[in-house]
């Protein structure tokens, strides 16, 4: 294992139904680590280094945004 796992671990401020349908994140010396909140700390762990990582929030921002409705109510392409 790389490193000492992080014990401040935020929650994404995408959860869903009520924070228990969600993912969480922390890091290490040298990695992000992301984990299912519903694991209670018990499942695997995805770990990313800092420029995958930014790339991956940054592709999901864009398509995030991509769903965002318009002003009649669909969805922008």
């Amino acid at each position: 294992m790389e490193g000492k796992l992080s014990s401040r671990w935020r929650k994404s401020s995408y959860s869903g139904n009520g924070g228990s349908d969600c993912v969480e994140a922390g890091n290490d010396a040298r990695r992000v680590l992301v984990r299912d909140t519903k694991d209670h700390g018990q499942g695997p762990v995805l770990r990313f280094s800092p420029d995958a990582w930014r790339r991956f929030a940054d592709r999901v921002k864009r398509l995030l945004a991509g769903l965002r409705p318009s002003a009649k109510g669909h969805p922008r392409v």
